[in-house]
């Protein structure tokens, strides 16, 4: 299966023209479950309904409530979730704070390169979090191959013993 297919994606970005840019170029990107967010709490609010997304896009200022806010409020909930700022923000604490609370990086979207750095970074992630789960899929396929290789010395040693006292 295609990983790109099935991470859950969301956007959130104030500026709606932006925010289309970044949805679409994730979805022309074979990125298919991107969900838009013109607002932080909105976004927090599907987080704390049960959904976990696998990465967020956001922008540092937003209408209501702060990136970081946002970053803080979903990591408290979804720990796995990747955040990338994307942000005109440029102030270095801020930067230094996002990372320092859990964000994937921060990219100042002061240029025409911008978007490909984020393409860039969740094609990163993408590949991390596909290796994760290899690695769950085969330290399962091993607990289960022990487990049923005990179950067969268990049996062997059963049989034997019953054997050996003729029952």
């Amino acid at each position: 299966m295609d990983i790109k297919k099935s991470l859950l994606i969301y956007v959130v970005e104030d500026n709606v023209l932006y925010n289309k840019l970044i949805s679409e170029s994730l979805k022309n990107n074979g990125y298919q479950k991107v969900v838009s967010f013109f607002k932080g709490q909105p976004c927090v609010n599907e987080v704390l309904g049960g959904e976990r997304p696998d990465i967020v896009i956001q922008d540092y200022f937003l209408d209501d409530i702060n990136g970081l806010e946002v970053l803080q409020k979903v990591k408290k909930h979804s720990q796995k979730s990747e955040f990338i700022f994307l942000t005109a923000n440029e102030n270095m604490e801020v930067a230094v704070n996002s990372i320092k609370f859990g964000a994937y990086d921060y990219i100042i979207k002061d240029s025409e390169i911008a978007i490909q750095k984020m393409l860039s970074k969740i094609s990163k992630i993408t590949k991390l979090i596909d290796l994760q789960k290899r690695n769950n899929f085969i330290k399962k396929a091993m607990i289960l191959s022990v487990t049923i290789l005990v179950l067969i010395v268990i049996l062997a040693i059963l049989h034997g013993m019953f054997d050996a006292f003729g029952i």
